[in-house]
């Protein structure tokens, strides 16, 4: 039986979130907006089965299928909130569990840097694939566990405040998000990010 590690809902995807996502996404590309549901799994493999349910399932495309060292993930969009929320709901059903069951996101750090240096953002910028953090701007950077969950700490952190994802990688061991701006909005992304994980049972 898989371990339903995150079971995430996103009501709209938002632009930053969404463009920074489309950058490494293999599948179908999803439009602001829309409804999404995430989704992660060990041992990974078993997301190829669900996969199966989810798409013969309800009206929904797959952007992301990734089966990586110990987990698998699949994120599947539509612009119906109805149908991905059947789709996910088989899925639960395939599985024999409860959205309950998850594994519930552990904040390993979250830390804000103000006045960033220069040579610093130009550190950053080398990896990332969203916006680029500007010297003098803040930076905001949050770890957690499991991976997935940094997609909604970053779509809800956009939804809150005038930042930029400068990077999110919701992929692997753990999650991680960097997201830059104007300090006082940088404080309010941490408050939402931080309030968004600790709806979903974060300490």
């Amino acid at each position: 039986m898989a371990e339903l590690r995150s079971f995430i809902f996103i009501d709209q995807l938002q632009p930053q979130t969404l463009c920074y996502i489309a950058s490494w996404m293999r599948g179908s590309l999803p439009r602001a907006n829309m409804a999404a549901q995430i989704i992660e799994v060990a041992p990974g493999l078993d997301i190829e089965g669900l996969t199966d349910i989810a798409l013969k399932h309800a009206d929904v495309k797959a952007g992301i299928l990734v089966v990586e060292r110990q987990f698998g993930y699949l994120e599947f969009h539509s612009r119906s909130t109805a149908e991905v929320k059947a789709s996910a709901e088989a899925v639960l059903d395939a599985l024999g569990a409860r959205p309950e069951d998850v594994t519930t996101p552990t904040i390993l750090a979250s830390k804000i840097i103000t006045r960033i240096d220069h040579q610093h953002a130009f550190l950053i910028n080398r990896n990332k694939l969203g916006s680029m953090i500007l010297g003098g701007e803040s930076l905001f950077v949050l770890e957690m566990r499991p991976a997935s969950y940094a997609i909604i700490a970053a779509n809800e952190a956009e939804k809150a405040a005038n930042i930029k994802i400068v990077d999110y990688r919701m992929i692997g061991a753990n999650g991680r998000v960097y997201i830059s701006g104007d300090e006082a909005e940088v404080r309010n992304a941490r408050g939402a990010a931080e309030e968004a994980l600790r709806a979903l049972g974060a300490q």
